[in-house]
């Protein structure tokens, strides 16, 4: 297995744009005589988890062949903990969502190829899901992250988020935005936030291509590469500790970070939080006459590099069916439902339509979408696309399981309970060994 992700302006720049091409016909036209159940375990996000199965709900109405029920996980666990379980007893949920395990999953489940949605996305966005000759996913929307802000913030305080090239004039922005009585940033303490995608950041500025990068993970996997020498490294961790000095509340490791988080930008607490789009719609929900943006994260003193005028963006999750204990028409089911999903108007309502409107305001990675979404953030991540100024999504490529040893030491780093170089240290003994997955090797 050899995976390349590539979200340069070319590849993603066709997968978000609204094609032309007229939405395949709906599968579940069919009258069944009994009805077959299939079986999703969770949801796609707990952000979106109303909406998706409102789409769940509407999906099911709609015909009388399938019902599709959601399974709820044990948030507390990571995927393959919840999963393995099911699998053990004989109770394997028909359709699963997941990233990083897809190399875990892929001798127990279906092979896409062929298969009506693969043939809509751009081969570019089902890389990341190719094990060997097998497709073992597809996805289900493309994501950033990166400096979220309120608009309405920053404008008071005068500050241009389109000026802030360097980690010094990031300073000065949150200088401003406290001095106009808002909070600076909000730092979230969340080990998956800090784990897969803080990291990221340092990641995907570490080699200039995506060989160079993945030589950075050879060399962590070997015990080679020495984090602390690397001077990317070296600026990575002067913006978490500018992030750290100007957070606006203390580390809170506790579930209600993420809600309290949310509160605060979309009531002008804070200018700033460090998060991905999938933020939007629980923002927008508190507070839907606001404009919410993103930009980018700056790593360094430099004006013109890359990485200071790029955001994060990537496919977030791919689907996957269950191919060893299910049956095929609980096969069928699956694929009829996300179809349905993706290629009908009704099913493009639910996935790119607005917040306000009951939808979970994807970005659309199919072609023969009609609908696109509207909000500020989602035009915004358009432009970067589009200008080709998008980051790699390494954190695609970690170990399963690895963000979650990764997190913890971030939290750690927060809340000074360790130094940089300690951090650094946690960050190579929990890499030390991986399997290369990202090179084909096989666990």
């Amino acid at each position: 297995m050899k995976k390349f992700t590539k979200f340069g302006a070319l590849a993603l720049a066709a997968a978000l744009s609204v094609s032309v091409v007229a939405a395949t016909t709906p599968a579940s036209a069919a009258t069944c005589a009994t009805k077959t159940k299939v079986t999703m375990l969770g949801t796609i996000k707990v952000e979106i988890q109303d909406q998706f199965l409102a789409a769940v709900k509407d999906y099911n109405a709609s015909q009388s062949c399938y019902t599709v029920t959601s399974i709820p996980g044990d948030a507390k666990l990571t995927f393959l903990q919840n999963v393995t379980p099911l699998y053990a007893a004989k109770n394997a949920p028909t359709i699963m969502y997941a990233l990083q395990e897809i190399p875990d999953m892929a001798d127990k489940v279906m092979d896409w190829k062929g298969t009506k949605l693969a043939s809509l996305v751009s081969p570019s966005l089902l890389a990341a899901a190719t094990v060997g000759t097998k497709l073992v996913g597809v996805p289900s929307t493309a994501e950033a992250f990166g400096l979220l802000y309120n608009k309405k913030v920053l404008d008071k305080a005068g500050v241009d988020p389109t000026k802030i090239n360097t980690r010094s004039s990031l300073e000065v922005a949150l200088r401003k935005v406290k001095a106009a009585g808002a909070g600076g940033v909000r730092f979230s303490s969340i080990w998956w936030s800090l784990g897969a995608h803080f990291t990221n950041i340092y990641f995907a500025n570490a080699g200039a291509t995506h060989e160079d990068r993945l030589k950075v993970l050879d060399g962590l996997s070997d015990g080679t590469k020495a984090l602390s020498k690397d001077p990317v490294f070296q600026n990575y961790l002067a913006t978490f500790a500018l992030l750290n000095k100007y957070n606006q509340a203390k580390p809170n490791t506790t579930d209600t970070e993420y809600d309290l988080s949310v509160a605060d930008l979309a009531s002008g607490k804070a200018a700033f939080w460090f998060m991905g789009n999938w933020a939007e719609p629980n923002l927008l929900t508190a507070s839907p006459s606001t404009d919410f943006g993103i930009m980018p994260l700056p790593i360094s003193q430099d004006p013109n590099f890359a990485g200071n005028k790029s955001i994060s963006v990537g496919v977030p999750g791919y689907f996957m069916i269950d191919n060893t204990q299910s049956t095929a028409a609980e096969r069928a089911g699956a694929m009829d439902f996300l179809e349905w999903l993706y290629t009908t108007p009704a099913g493009q309502q639910h996935v790119a339509g607005p917040i306000a409107d009951g939808g979970m305001n994807f970005i659309p990675v199919y072609k023969g979408f009609t609908v696109s979404p509207k909000t500020y953030m989602a035009k915004e991540i358009s432009k970067y696309v589009v200008a080709g100024k998008t980051l790699e999504w390494i954190n695609t490529y970690y170990p399963a399981g690895g963000q979650d040893l990764y997190g913890a030491s971030g939290q750690k780093l927060m809340a000074g309970k360790i130094t940089g170089d300690q951090y650094a240290t946690e960050l190579q003994n929990a890499w030390k060994g991986s399997v290369k997955t990202w090179r084909g090797v096989k666990k």
